[in-house]
Order: structure tokens, then C-alpha cells, then sequence
């Protein structure tokens, strides 16, 4: 009986970056989506639409932050 073990892929950091952007842009959008959809929605499904909202911003700030650190140790 033979086990195969699976090399693990190396860590490729490159895009990082480009990839994290990518994410902070998708994330303003669905936030921007979320103020189209509170015109509409009740008083509770506000109050919901909010905290997802914030927890999007607190999300973006984040992101940044990693960006910020991938792109020191891409350019060190």
C-alpha cells in the first residue's frame, strides 16, 4: 500500500495586491448596492442593512491594511 502525499503549492504573493483591490472595489459596490436597497426596505431591514454595512467598512479598512503590508514586503 503506497501513500501519495501532495506537495503543497508554493506561496505565490504576487497578485496579492491586484487580488485584495479587486476585493475592496466589490465590497464599496455591494456597500453602494446596500444604500439602493435601504430607500426601500423597513425600518428593522435598515437597521440590518446598516450593520452589514459597517461590518463591510470595517472589511475595507482591513483590506487596506493588508494591502498596505503586501506591498512593503513585495517592494522590500
Amino acid at each position: 500500500m503506497s501513500q501519495h502525499y501532495q506537495k503543497p503549492n508554493p506561496d505565490n504573493r504576487e497578485d496579492n495586491v491586484d487580488k485584495l483591490q479587486e476585493k475592496v472595489q466589490n465590497t464599496i459596490e455591494n456597500i453602494e448596492e446596500a444604500h439602493e436597497t435601504m430607500r426601500f426596505a423597513s425600518g428593522e431591514e435598515k437597521q440590518k442593512i446598516e450593520a452589514k454595512n459597517h461590518r463591510r467598512e470595517e472589511s475595507i479598512q482591513s483590506m487596506r491594511e493588508e494591502i498596505k503590508d503586501e506591498y512593503r514586503n513585495q517592494h522590500s
